[in-house]
């Protein structure tokens, strides 16, 4: 029975604006692909991300393009090959992932030969604002086990990175500085983030001057997230980083997210598992890629003044797995 792809736009207002160090929003924008094969569909979502060239519009296109070649029988490994990394082939892989164990009458988890996965802890992300802003934000979500914070290199994240930690003492708490630092503004602030108990500096250089990092010693670790997209970058990121961090929207789906996870590992890295802001239709099998990761970041849903229904369960910052009526 042949297969039949269909893309289509959805938009999910946030709660608030939600700022980094490149800009602000205030909604989500995602792509959908159904993929669907006699009374069974499939689902997939993406966030196209501007950081990478996409555009809503674009990555649109390249979903509806392959089209054809599903119809004609192309599977999740020849998908591999047909597109590149990136938000669309991401839509369609998950989508694949999710008609798949439909058809079979199984969980996705099972197809893939992993564990019954299990709830996880989420970090919860406070967007960029002035620090004493920052800390009441700090004192509101005091009781998540996890918070990541954003950095811009504006002179005041030292004071931010402050601020949260005195309201919130017993959380854990990664900083994040897209890209936004200097080499000479990331060693500054290192000794101010050990001493406020920060557990990882993510991706403070942009991608293409983080050579920079090698052989310099930092007291945290550091995360690759914009340095690492799939298993073709990994290499180079040994000696520069500690952690690399996992996106579907980077590796082009959930197959190239749990190779690099296993390729990670095997090469010593510590795993995060992160998100582009989207619905639990995103979140959903980036929560079996982060069974057993260091750090987990599937907020997004919690950041959104709405969410897709049905959605993942969050209990607090406890993300439970999926129902199949979700996805996979």
């Amino acid at each position: 029975m042949p297969r039949l792809l269909t893309v289509h736009e959805e938009v999910f207002p946030l709660r608030g604006t939600f700022r980094i160090s490149r800009g602000s929003r205030t909604e989500a924008r995602v792509l959908v692909c159904e993929i669907t094969e006699g009374e069974a569909i499939g689902r997939g979502e993406c966030t196209p991300y501007s950081r990478y060239g996409e555009t809503v519009d674009d990555v649109a296109a390249a979903i509806a393009a392959i089209g054809p070649s599903i119809a004609g029988g192309l599977g999740r490994e020849g998908l591999q090959r047909a597109m590149r990394a990136g938000a669309a082939r991401n839509a369609v892989d998950c989508a694949l992932w999710d008609l798949e164990a439909k058809l079979a009458g199984k969980r996705v988890w099972e197809l893939a030969g992993l564990p019954e996965p299990k709830p996880v802890t989420t970090a919860y992300t406070l967007s960029v604002d002035a620090p004493e802003a920052m800390g009441k934000s700090a004192a509101e979500a005091a009781a998540r086990p996890l918070l990541k914070l954003k950095l811009t290199g504006d002179g005041e994240d030292a004071a931010r990175v402050a601020a949260v930690r005195a309201n919130a003492p017993e959380a854990r708490i990664i900083v994040d500085a897209n890209e936004a630092l200097t080499l000479e503004q990331a060693r500054d602030i290192a000794p101010a983030l050990a001493e406020a108990r920060v557990e990882m500096l993510e991706q403070p250089l942009h991608a293409e001057q983080d050579e920079a990092l090698r052989d310099v010693a930092f007291p945290l670790p550091l995360g690759a997230d914009e340095s690492c997209h799939d298993t073709t970058t990994l290499k180079r990121l040994v000696g520069l980083y500690q952690v690399v961090n996992i996106k579907l929207d980077k590796t082009g789906g959930l197959t190239e997210a749990l190779r690099l996870r296993e390729a990670a590992q095997a090469a010593g890295f510590k795993v995060m598992v992160g998100c582009m802001l989207a619905s639990s239709l995103s979140m959903a099998p980036a929560h079996l890629v982060a069974q057993g990761a260091d750090f987990v970041d599937i907020d997004g849903p919690l950041l959104m003044a709405r969410d897709r229904s049905p959605g993942l369960r969050y209990d607090g910052s406890l993300v439970h797995p999926p129902e199949p009526d979700l996805w996979g």
